[in-house]
């Protein structure tokens, strides 16, 4: 399967749709997600074309790491999270949905429940709060 330049992600970097980016370096992005599973669902983005984990390249593998480390440490501290779960998926059959890789950070939260995955808008004003209180966090 090729990959597909009119994913919402890619279009998110090309800055043809919007996000709630709160965290950006020279190869990856952190937004929020729109449909998140509980306060504070981040997904770290690649700056490439890569539909999945078998199409990334190393240099980029390493960073979504290093911002995702960064990522859900500042997640974990802003929004008071009792855990982290990092996900990422590869394929339809393990229920990816959006063909540009990228990782989850979703914080979990004693005695509460993920909502389901990909289901359930947030409100918008919600979620340019949390990305103000991220970036105040990341200092930018």
């Amino acid at each position: 399967m090729a990959y597909d330049q009119n994913n919402i992600f890619a279009k998110i970097l090309r800055g043809e749709m919007p996000a709630q980016k709160f965290y950006e370096d020279e190869l990856t992005i952190a937004i929020l997600d729109v449909m998140p599973q509980s306060e504070g669902h981040s997904l770290v983005i690649p700056k490439c074309a890569a539909e999945n984990i078998f199409e990334l390249q190393p240099e980029y593998a390493s960073a979504v790491m290093r911002s995702g480390q960064l990522v859900a440490r500042t997640v974990r501290d802003v929004f008071q999270a009792d855990g982290i779960t990092l996900m990422q998926f590869n394929g339809v059959e393990a229920g990816q949905t959006v063909f540009h890789f990228h990782l989850h950070v979703i914080p979990r939260y004693a005695g509460r429940p993920l909502r389901s995955h990909g289901r359930g808008m947030a409100d918008p004003g919600v979620l340019a709060g949390q990305a103000a209180r991220l970036r105040a966090a990341l200092g930018s």
